[in-house]
C-alpha cells in the first residue's frame, strides 16, 4: 500500500472511534452492537496506521482496547441472560 494512503488511515481510524463511542452510548442495544463492531474496525485501522508509523504503543493500545470491548460484550451478553433467566 502507498505510503500516503497509510498516512491517510489515521482520519477514518479517529472518525471511526468517535462514531463507535457515540453508538456505544446509545440507549438502544442494536445501536451499541454497531458501534463495538465500529470499535473493532477502528482499532484495526489504527494498528495498520501504527504498524505503517512504528507506533507500537498505540498499536498495544488498540489490542489492549479491542481485548476490553470484547470482554465488554461478552459481560453483557452474560448479564442478559441472567436477567432472563431469573
Amino acid at each position: 500500500m502507498n505510503a500516503d494512503v497509510l498516512d491517510l488511515l489515521q482520519w477514518p481510524a479517529m472518525l471511526a472511534s468517535i462514531v463507535a463511542a457515540w453508538l456505544v452510548g446509545s440507549k438502544s442495544a442494536a445501536r451499541r452492537n454497531i458501534g463495538f463492531w465500529i470499535f473493532l474496525g477502528s482499532n484495526l485501522l489504527w494498528i495498520a496506521w501504527g504498524l505503517h508509523d512504528k507506533a507500537y504503543a498505540l498499536i498495544a493500545l488498540q489490542l489492549a482496547l479491542a481485548a476490553l470491548n470484547i470482554r465488554g460484550v461478552r459481560k453483557a451478553e452474560e448479564a442478559k441472560e441472567e436477567e432472563q433467566s431469573a
